[in-house]
């Protein structure tokens, strides 16, 4: 009898090896993440702002004449609130809202240094505004800071 006949017979094993089960997950859209940051901005940024203008500086000319000092009273705070809600729930209001999840290449929750890294990437990537633009032209739909801090959010489910 012949080897392709034992075979499609079943007797004889295929050598192949079967294809290794990928993870499936759904990387979030991108306008699903630029609602999530619009409301980051509202829910997070805008107090802060609001707090070092009028109760910390006592209005927005004593503000100015401290430029540098008052921006450190609303991005330190933000700093810190937004890497607290990334680290202990994986997820800011935002991205809540839009039922996302912010996770690691492999899939697990990321690293106090890869949240960092996220965090002040996406500040780079809001300044020079092409890392935004990365997730239109790349196929896995990937900004800067997501390339760089080896993140992604996706949806959760």
């Amino acid at each position: 009898m012949s080897r392709w006949r034992e075979t499609k017979q079943g007797r004889v094993k295929s050598k192949k090896e079967k294809p290794k089960k990928i993870p499936s997950y759904k990387i979030s859209p991108i306008i699903n993440r630029i609602k999530a940051f619009i409301i980051d901005s509202f829910m997070i940024f805008m107090p802060l702002v609001y707090f070092s203008f009028y109760v910390i500086a006592g209005n927005r000319e004593e503000f100015s004449q401290n430029l540098l000092v008052g921006w450190l009273w609303i991005l330190i705070p933000h700093f810190i609130i937004t890497l607290s809600f990334w680290y202990l729930k994986g997820q800011t209001p935002g991205y809540k809202a839009h039922n996302m999840v912010l996770v690691d290449n492999d899939l697990k929750r990321p690293s106090l240094s890869k949240l960092i890294i996220r965090y002040f990437s996406f500040a780079l990537s809001l300044i020079m505004f092409a890392g935004l633009l990365l997730a239109f032209i790349r196929k896995d739909k990937k900004t800067l800071h997501d390339l760089l801090s080896l993140t992604m959010p996706i949806d959760e489910k």
